[in-house]
């Protein structure tokens, strides 16, 4: 069996590097949704239409017994839509994010970054709230942290000035967690840590880990990978690089 990954773009592709260090011997499939990237400024129906026919994808073509929503704005709207269409274990970004969050925390107040749809939809704040109904919560969206990563502008003077623009006033709240809330973040983690040495920095990536060390996938002596995209991608170019090396593209066609 196998786990399919899917995101609006490429910055999925943490995710992905993530579980494949974790667990070598899985199969994954992960698929980009890059000619309707991103989806962070579209509206709630439109964020469930495009998820579901990401994961339906995935099913249809792979014999996938698990879905990886890397996508914080499609966990946000549209997971409770996949885990009813499709019968395969599903996991989000959001829920386990938040409990690694409140497991490191020492003052009960967390901060939360992400895209504006992901703050617009309270996500984080409910998925925290259903675990510690007195956690204090601060969100802020940061919608210049991906353009930046997929420019390749992170070591930059101007990655320094937007990220401090963005967190320098959420730092003020007496934040001591920052939950990352878009899969292009964590590559802005030394950049973060840079300015504010003591947060303690939550990658949801990271999270979903524990999630799929509960599941007892079966594995395979040769995993086999692969990696989709709805359109070309300069991002891909850029974040493959970083990420995973000299992996490959190919293309796929989502029903409508």
């Amino acid at each position: 069996m196998a786990i399919g990954i899917f995101d609006s773009g490429v910055g999925g592709l943490t995710v992905y590097k993530t579980i494949s260090e974790h667990f070598p011997e899985l199969d994954m499939h992960y698929l980009g949704d890059t000619a309707r990237v991103p989806y962070g400024s579209r509206s709630q129906e439109t964020v469930i239409n495009y998820s579901l026919q990401c994961a339906g994808f995935l099913v249809d073509n792979f014999d996938i017994d698990t879905i990886i929503v890397a996508c914080n704005t499609a966990s946000s709207y549209a997971i409770d839509h996949i885990r009813k269409k499709f019968k395969v274990n599903v996991i989000g970004v959001v829920e386990p994010g938040s409990y690694s969050a409140l497991q490191v925390t020492e003052n009960n107040k967390i901060g939360v970054i992400g895209t504006r749809a992901t703050v617009r939809s309270g996500s984080y704040v409910k998925a925290l709230k259903a675990i510690r109904s007195d956690v204090e919560i601060t969100q802020t969206a940061c919608p210049l942290f991906v353009p930046i990563v997929e420019e390749m502008l992170v070591d930059t003077d101007i990655a320094d000035m937007v990220v401090r623009h963005y967190l320098d006033n959420m730092m003020t709240t007496g934040a001591d967690t920052l939950i990352l809330g878009c899969t292009h973040y964590p590559l802005l983690k030394n950049v973060i840590a840079k300015f504010y040495p003591d947060i303690k920095i939550v990658d949801s990536s990271e999270a979903i880990i524990d999630c799929i060390n509960e599941l007892k996938l079966n594995v395979n002596q040769h995993s086999k990978r692969e990696i989709y995209l709805t359109d070309e991608s300069p991002a891909f170019e850029t974040l493959k690089n970083i990420l995973a090396g000299g992996i490959t593209a190919k293309k796929a066609v989502l029903k409508p």
